[in-house]
């Protein structure tokens, strides 16, 4: 009787471990406790405007950059995000959008991937 209760102590240990290993460093990236693609889904008011260059950027498109930018890592994992991707956004593109919004404390010259925000 003593070793199946070991292995339940074990198991339980495990689980608990587990649990507390996804809370903590695996829901921790870039956005927090969100990932990159949740991210993306609020971009989607600058769909238009990550494809095309010359497409205006709409006031709801500048607020939510302007809100995710406060962590400009985060905003970079978004725009560069598999969701940003499939939706038709070219990254070359997006990360002009927090200069095209005329964000004044944006994060010029921060690495976003292969490139660089304006």
């Amino acid at each position: 009787m003593e070793v199946p209760m070991k292995n339940i102590c074990f198991l339980v240990l495990f689980i608990t471990l587990g649990i507390a290993g996804i809370d903590g460093v695996y829901g921790d990236g870039e956005c927090g406790k969100s990932s990159p693609d949740m991210e993306a889904f609020k971009l989607a008011p600058c769909a238009s405007a990550a494809q095309d260059e010359d497409a205006g950027v709409s006031d709801r498109c500048c607020s939510q950059v302007k809100k995710i930018g406060q962590n400009p890592s985060c905003l970079c994992a978004a725009m560069l995000s598999n969701t940003a991707r499939s939706s038709g956004a070219k990254p070359e593109v997006a990360v002009t959008i927090p200069k095209r919004c005329n964000i004044a404390d944006r994060p010029v010259g921060f690495k976003c991937g292969a490139y660089t925000l304006p």
